[in-house]
């Protein structure tokens, strides 16, 4: 009974695994649905989305613009002029001359610093080899003492002939001062390219102006150095004799300029004249005058107190004279190359150069009778007034100062320019 119970069990789950299997196998097929291919969106779409977003122009759509090929080197070639090449060629060559001048000025400078050291430690050497001589030394050790003392002098005065013969801080200074002109230059080409169209009288005028400045600062120092004890003191000129180039204006009328513009820069220019030219210029020669005092007197002190270290042993004055000439030597030179006294009078020839500039400037504008070839009247105060320190109406009432000073009859006690 219980078997015949397990048969049945058993065919009724292969009976019901038998329908699971079919109907997991025969499931009915689902329709096939076709989708329509993508079409491009249309014109008038392209354009309604682009309105949407807020665009004005309309783009193109499914159209092929072939485009010309351009050659880069042709179309830089044919849109630079030949004027504008070269001008860009100076422009090299004046970067490059900042460089050399910048270098050539930090070598100089040191070359003040090392010498006046070594030679102020040579001297004290030899002074107190002198009095230590003087001192006790018999025989042997006093004659080893002086010749010491005395040869150590010698070398002393040599080696201060030829540092006060070249000025090393005047020779520093004079490179500072041609690093300063050339990064002027620079800029004032940098503005020409990137406000005019170059011709040909550009590239002359910055031709004119490189070479006056290769020739008022020199690099080489035998047979171009520049003369440090000249006869009489003159203002450095870094300036081409030439008549500067002035672009013709495209502005209407005067160009800017007025009757009483004319009278205020013609006042300006007597101010510049009586006061500040000729206060730089006493003030260069007496620096100049001391400068050579003291570049005759170093190279005196040590050869006197070499003489006077020679004898020493011999003649009780002769140690006195070695020692004292040996300290007023160092104290001399301290004075001339510490403070620098040569770059002083470097200074004031180009503070004297500066205004000399700026008078000769001021006046070849004046004499230019057509308004048209003149600078700017407005523009060109104001470049005057900057280069003085001053602002617009600070330079028309000194101008009314110096106008008053003339009819009264008295001195302007003002100067012209309030940086230096």
């Amino acid at each position: 009974m219980a078997s015949l119970q397990a048969s049945g069990l058993i065919s009724s789950s292969r009976v019901c695994s038998s329908k699971k299997i079919n109907a997991a196998i025969s499931v009915p097929k689902l329709p096939r649905i076709r989708f329509p291919d993508p079409k491009t969106p249309s014109n008038n779409l392209v354009e309604e989305l682009i309105l949407r977003n807020g665009f004005t122009n309309t783009i193109p759509v499914e159209k092929s613009v072939t485009l010309p090929r351009i050659d880069k080197e042709t179309f830089v070639s044919s849109s630079t002029s030949k004027a504008t090449t070269k001008l860009y060629a100076i422009l090299e060559a004046v970067a490059d001359r900042v460089e050399m001048h910048k270098n050539v000025g930090e070598q100089r400078d040191n070359w003040n610093k090392l010498l006046l050291n070594s030679i102020n430690m040579i001297t004290l050497t030899a002074t107190t080899m002198a009095g230590v001589a003087a001192a006790g030394g018999e025989g042997s050790p006093l004659l080893a003492l002086n010749v010491g003392s005395t040869l150590l002098f010698i070398a002393a005065t040599g080696m201060l002939c030829i540092m006060n013969k070249i000025q090393p801080s005047q020779l520093a200074e004079e490179q500072r001062n041609a690093t300063k002109l050339f990064r002027q230059l620079q800029s004032q080409i940098q503005t020409t390219l990137a406000l005019y169209d170059p011709t040909e009288l550009d590239v002359k005028d910055a031709m004119d102006k490189v070479l006056a400045l290769d020739k008022a600062y020199p690099l080489p120092l035998l047979g171009k150095m520049i003369e440090k004890f000249p006869a009489k003191f003159e203002p450095a000129v870094w300036w081409p004799n030439t008549k500067n180039f002035q672009r013709n204006s495209k502005r209407s009328g005067n160009n800017g300029w007025s009757e009483g513009l004319e009278v205020e820069m013609r006042e300006v220019i007597e101010v510049i004249k009586g006061k500040d030219t000729e206060d730089y210029m006493r003030l260069g020669n007496l620096v100049l005058k001391i400068n050579k005092v003291l570049a005759i007197s170093g190279p005196l002190l040590t050869g006197i107190a070499a003489a006077g270290s020679a004898f020493v042993g011999n003649s009780p004055w002769a140690a006195i004279v070695a020692v004292a000439a040996g300290a007023l030597a160092t104290t001399v030179n301290t004075f001339e190359h510490a403070v620098q006294v040569g770059m002083v009078v470097e200074i004031y020839r180009n503070c004297a150069g500066f205004f000399s500039l700026l008078d000769e400037s001021i006046e070849s504008t004046l004499e230019e009778a057509d308004f048209d070839r003149r600078e700017d009247g407005e523009i060109f105060e104001m470049k005057v007034a900057l280069q003085l320190g001053r602002s617009t109406s600070e330079l028309r009432d000194l101008a009314q100062k110096s106008s008053y000073s003339s009819i009264e009859g008295t001195t302007i006690d003002e100067f012209a320019s309030k940086l230096f």
